[in-house]
């Protein structure tokens, strides 16, 4: 299991640069070195604001692929991984290829120095609005062993925006990500990004692999950190200003949310 030293002490932040569309996407306007830049201004502002870490994914990039992204995208999402590792150097770097194309997440994190990624389904299937997503883990964990070893697996735990094709027993399926699907931590989350995710989950996910970080994906504020004993937060809608920017205020105050979660412990 790779380590993710970021999560000493907890709750640890991790905060979301949400690109702008990428080409080949509907919403692409034209200007790569645009939403890159973007993206360095948003990292910087994490960084600013004292998060423990920053992932980086194609969020606007709707509607998205299963897996097997473009060439164009990935090409993309590495010019902006590059940018946002280039203005905050120092923060533990981060990829989600959304929707769950974790090959090219690995190929991406390997090229740019990232510390980890996230993959939405790495075991089982999941019903999704793209289809039926079905997890890559033999295929992810055959390739770090060739080109990204010291990249670190986050996997989903009934992952959001999805239903299980069976019902799904969340204990079983953390242990099947850890001991099957080879993942170094877990995420849990609500059913969709920004909604909350249940405190009893993270628990219980956590009780069934010991010693294992577990991380909330969704619905995080400087007012329900706490309550959530997660070893880490990843955050996004709550740290945005009307302009769709991270804002260095919200995150300064999840910052120190997440400080006194510390000294409370």
């Amino acid at each position: 299991m790779r380590s993710l030293p970021f999560l000493a002490p907890t709750p640890a932040l991790v905060g979301m640069v949400h690109l702008d569309a990428l080409p080949g996407a509907p919403g692409f306007a034209g200007d790569l070195d645009a939403v890159a830049a973007r993206a360095a201004e948003d990292a910087r502002r994490l960084a600013a604001a004292g998060l423990d870490a920053i992932m980086v994914e194609n969020f606007h990039d709707a509607p998205f692929y299963k897996s097997a992204l473009p060439p164009e995208t990935i090409a993309a999402l590495t010019r902006c991984a590059l940018a946002v590792r280039d203005a905050a150097p120092e923060v533990p770097l981060g990829i989600n290829a959304l929707r769950n194309d974790g090959l090219a997440a690995l190929g991406i994190a390997a090229a740019v120095g990232a510390a980890f990624i996230r993959v939405n389904v790495l075991c089982g299937a999941m019903v999704t609005d793209q289809g039926i997503i079905e997890g890559c883990a033999a295929e992810l964990q055959r390739m770090r062993m060739v080109v990204g070893h010291e990249v670190a697996v986050l996997a989903d735990v009934a992952v959001k925006h999805a239903a299980p094709l069976a019902a799904l027993d969340p204990a079983q399926a953390a242990r099947d990500l850890v001991h099957r699907g080879r993942a170094d931590a877990l995420v849990v989350s609500g059913t969709g990004t920004g909604q909350p995710t249940s405190p009893a989950q993270v628990q219980a996910v956590r009780a069934a692999v010991p010693g294992v970080p577990v991380l909330v994906g969704s619905g995080v504020t400087a007012d329900t950190l706490a309550a959530l004993g997660a070893d880490a937060c990843i955050v996004g809608t709550a740290l945005k200003g009307s302009d769709g920017r991270v804002d260095v205020d919200r995150a300064r105050a999840l910052r120190r949310a997440a400080d006194a979660a510390r000294a409370a412990t």
